[in-house]
Formats: C-alpha cells, sequence, structure tokens
C-alpha cells in the first residue's frame, strides 16, 4: 500500500510533482497548485491510498524535488 499525502495550501506551483508523477499530481487552472489525483480532504491535507506499488518510485522522486517539502510518501 502506497500512502501520498500533500498539503495543498503551501505549494508554490512549481509543477516539479506533476513533471516527475503524472499519474498523481495534475496542476490546477484555477489557482496554478498542484492537485493530487483522487485524493480526499482531511484538514487542509490530500490523501490517497493506493494498492498500486508501482506508483511509489515516481511518488518518492517528486517528494524529494518538492521545494516547499508538502509531499508525504510511505509505503506500508
Amino acid at each position: 500500500m502506497v500512502i501520498i499525502t500533500l498539503q495543498r495550501a503551501k505549494c508554490i506551483g512549481c509543477n516539479y510533482c506533476v513533471e516527475l508523477a503524472p499519474a498523481q499530481f495534475q496542476m490546477s487552472k484555477k489557482d496554478g497548485k498542484s492537485v493530487l489525483l483522487h485524493s480526499k480532504e482531511k484538514k487542509g491535507f490530500f490523501t490517497i491510498k493506493s494498492p498500486d506499488e508501482t506508483i511509489f518510485n515516481d511518488s518518492i522522486k517528486a517528494k524529494e524535488a518538492c521545494p516547499v517539502k508538502i509531499i508525504d510518501v510511505k509505503q506500508t
């Protein structure tokens, strides 16, 4: 299980996450911030839990590239 969390309010719209993990992230046309696809929001944190282990490596690259460190990725 791969768990990805995005703290969207702090996003600066650099687009690195979209470039590195396009299957998980997309840029919003409304405000220019990252959107974690298929996520659920709770108290400002957007989270997905996916059984698809193939998304882990790209998600880790996006996490490491994020200049404001608002992406968290865990594998259980």
